[in-house]
């Protein structure tokens, strides 16, 4: 922890967007070869929202309103934008300068962040650096995936676990050292590549007849491999930021966990010593929503009365590159 700060980042508001369409488990009993018990005990998977026409940019914008709307906030006050995505809406400009004209947020700049499934947490601290450093007042971080875009729905094992949505957090500075972001892990091995990943469209394989004609365009996952390294390094990074911080589950409100998948959760939480009652799901109603499961939970359970001030919550998340973090948070809103 770094007492120097002047300031802390606290979260001051909060706004989501998920599609109307639904893909239920239902659905993919009809295209692939599965079924909804094999779904449900593998992943904790029921449904997820699909985006039918639009972007991750779509998403963003709406969840960035809802935001704006909700807590009273004019765009014009935003100083920063940080869209955490892996599936902007093109390579440039970025999806970040989309949802600022969108938005009318004309005092604002801002940036795309690529972390895959942690891209959430990276990008909350980063946001949070920009207001500890004094010089930016309200800055809000987006978490935004159009999943669907880079899906193969002829992949049964890995179709049935995406879905698309946004949520977005603004963040301000505060004097009172007690709420806020308070500490922070985060760690990438770029060793994993080869477990999870996308592997044509970028400068190594550029677009071709091949490459589509090969399905290179698509989210690739050893899923044996990711699965064990997620675990393992979920756990252990959410043990290790409750250590460092001298406290224990019992300290905890929520873990709030990237929703892949309820094993992967579960063993976070037996790891940290926290029941599955503080443990904030959604993952049977969304799936997988890459950088959007973590702020996503966040929106609904806020909403819901189940947050309060002073709540001391832990974010955890694991993704490709590997990359992968926890994030320990005061809550600050009432």
């Amino acid at each position: 922890m770094n007492d120097k700060r002047k300031y802390n980042a606290v979260i001051t508001g909060l706004g989501m967007y998920v599609p109307d369409k639904i893909y239920d488990n239902a659905y993919f009993e009809k295209i692939v070869d599965t079924t909804d018990e094999w779904i449900t005990t593998r992943t904790g998977i029921k449904e997820r929202r699909i985006l039918e026409n639009g972007a991750t940019s779509t998403l963003a914008t709406n969840a960035a309103l809802d935001l704006l709307e909700k807590h009273n906030v004019s765009a014009e006050e935003i100083d920063a934008i940080i869209v955490a995505t892996v599936t902007p809406d093109m390579f440039f400009p970025a999806t970040a300068c989309l949802v600022q004209d969108n938005i009318g947020a004309r005092n604002a700049w801002g940036m795309d962040l690529s972390a895959a499934c942690s891209g959430f947490l990276f990008a909350l601290q980063t946001g949070s650096t920009l207001i500890e450093s004094g010089r930016y007042k309200k800055v809000m971080v987006i978490g935004a995936d159009k999943m669907s875009s880079i899906t193969d729905y002829s992949d049964r094992n890995n179709c049935i676990l995406f879905g698309d949505a946004a949520a977005a957090v603004l963040l301000e500075p505060t004097e009172d050292k007690s709420f806020g972001l308070i500490d922070s892990i985060l760690r990438v091995d770029g060793s994993g590549k080869e477990s999870l990943n996308m592997k044509a469209g970028g400068s190594l394989l550029p677009p071709s007849h091949d490459t589509v004609d090969k399905r290179l365009h698509y989210v690739f996952q050893d899923g044996k491999a990711v699965f064990k390294v997620a675990v393992k390094s979920m756990a252990d990074v959410s043990y290790e930021i409750l250590k460092k911080n001298n406290l224990t589950g019992e300290d905890v409100a929520y873990l709030v966990p990237h929703q892949a998948n309820l094993r992967i959760i579960d063993a976070t939480a037996e790891r940290m010593g926290i029941n599955r009652d503080k443990v904030m799901i959604n993952i049977e109603k969304y799936g997988n929503t890459t950088a959007a499961t973590i702020p996503l939970c966040l929106v609904e359970y806020y909403r819901a009365g189940k947050l309060r001030k002073g709540d001391k919550i832990v974010l955890a998340a694991f993704g490709a590159g590997f990359t992968w973090g926890s994030i320990l948070i005061s809550w600050s809103m009432e």
